[in-house]
């Protein structure tokens, strides 16, 4: 399993994660960054080059290394400076208060503890600070959503732990967050892959 998730998961998540179709969701998720931004499970980078001109630095963190090296091959020649740091969202390398946003991606559905998660983004970031993601996740319809329950037994072991049928907004509520907007709807594509959540939470 080591070697899929070494030399063919890097690559397709690149791919997957880079169609067209999910640009402008990229686009607004990093729209409102500023200052010292941490982004969780950057990847290969490729929101780096869409961030505005308000951000100072991007931490980036992410548990693979072939990942990372890619995202800081994209972070060559840009303004802010970048950091790239090894490591898992569960335990941020971090220290308390120290970020001014904090940019989420499609990382949620693939951590193995989601609670345990956003207890560390709370840990990070500043008193004012803002939480913006982009997340796919369970669909409103009973119909949708029973095929991705069952979907997800096998889809996670093949696409680096994502789960289709995590309540994005659900998550984000109940484990220290106050919900400012949230826009949800479908992309194109299967409907169990493909429901959003998209929004902008601060600490309580």
């Amino acid at each position: 399993m080591r070697f899929y998730e070494k030399h063919i998961l890097p690559g397709l998540t690149h791919l997957t994660m880079g169609q067209e179709q999910l640009l402008p969701y990229r686009r607004r998720a990093v729209s409102g960054a500023k200052g010292r931004v941490l982004e969780i499970g950057i990847g290969s980078g490729l929101n780096l080059a869409l961030y505005p001109d308000a951000v100072d630095q991007i931490v980036g963190v992410d548990p693979s290394p072939e990942l990372l090296n890619q995202a800081a091959e994209a972070s060559q020649g840009l303004t802010p400076t970048t950091e790239m740091i090894e490591g898992v969202a569960e335990a941020l390398p971090l220290e308390d208060r120290s970020v001014d946003c904090v940019i989420a991606t499609w990382m949620l559905c693939s951590v193995s503890e989601p609670e345990k998660v956003l207890a560390e983004i709370q840990r990070v970031l500043k008193p004012d600070g803002v939480f913006r993601f982009v997340e796919h996740g369970t669909a409103p319809e009973p119909s949708v959503q029973r095929w991705q329950r069952w979907l997800t037994l096998a889809w996670k072991r093949c696409a680096g732990n994502c789960h289709l049928d995590r309540q994005t907004d659900t998550l984000v509520e109940q484990n220290g967050f106050r919900m400012e907007r949230l826009d949800t709807g479908y992309a194109k594509g299967p409907k169990p892959f493909v429901f959003m959540y998209e929004g902008q939470a601060r600490l309580y």
